[in-house]
């Protein structure tokens, strides 16, 4: 009954207007620091505004995923370096909730990758995370990225990769990794990244948020 009441919620606000919608932050257990780059998405949240044409609620919330309250938020940003752990609960709440509408970003912040695709496992046992191709619209939507994901900071040598998790032919969640895009929306002065590498993390999630309001 419960999950019912929750997806009827999503129903009565709608998903594809941004005017006056908060958006969150997923605290996540396992330990973690899913409190990791604390200024991000706020900054993320105001360039959208200005630059996206969003009318976004400036500040941010925290939110857990098994808590009801995370039908509240069109948008949830996940970020961190380590383990992730979904309980029973949170695995059911996060699956209704992104089926129902809702859309999950996880920026891997060095570090989470070996602990979140288990997880993900879990939560959809018969989908597939699968590569995001550059030409998917969340690359053009404002913002043209071309070659798909930009990189902002460099860690391995390896290529930004986008993957994906896909409901009736929507992304519903979706994973950045070797990208750390979520460090270039934080404070100019936490990483110094050069003003175009930090131009492009913005315009990136911009369209990011763009997205998961108009599909």
């Amino acid at each position: 009954m419960r999950n019912l009441i929750l997806i009827v919620l999503f129903v009565i606000v709608p998903m594809t207007s941004s005017q006056g919608q908060t958006l969150a932050v997923l605290k996540y257990d396992g330990g973690g620091d899913w409190y990791s780059n604390p200024t991000a998405l706020k900054n993320l949240i105001q360039f959208s505004n200005t630059h996206g044409a969003t009318k976004l609620k400036l500040k941010p919330k925290v939110v857990h995923p098994e808590d009801p309250a995370l039908f509240s938020y069109p948008f949830i940003h996940m970020t961190g370096h380590g383990n992730v752990v979904f309980s029973d609960d949170a695995l059911k709440n996060l699956n209704t909730y992104l089926i129902g509408g809702g859309f999950l970003h996880i920026d891997d912040n060095y570090g989470m990758k070996p602990y979140i695709l288990p997880q993900l496992k879990k939560l959809f046992p018969t989908k597939v995370l699968k590569e995001v191709p550059s030409d998917h619209p969340i690359f053009n939507l404002i913002f043209e990225f071309p070659d798909g994901l930009p990189k902002i900071h460099e860690h391995d040598g390896l290529a930004p990769q986008a993957m994906g998790i896909f409901h009736e032919n929507r992304l519903i969640l979706l994973c950045t990794f070797e990208s750390d895009l979520s460090d270039g929306w934080e404070d100019q002065s936490v990483h110094k990244d050069p003003e175009d590498i930090r131009l492009k993390a913005l315009q990136m999630g911009a369209n990011i948020i763009k997205y998961a309001f108009e599909f």
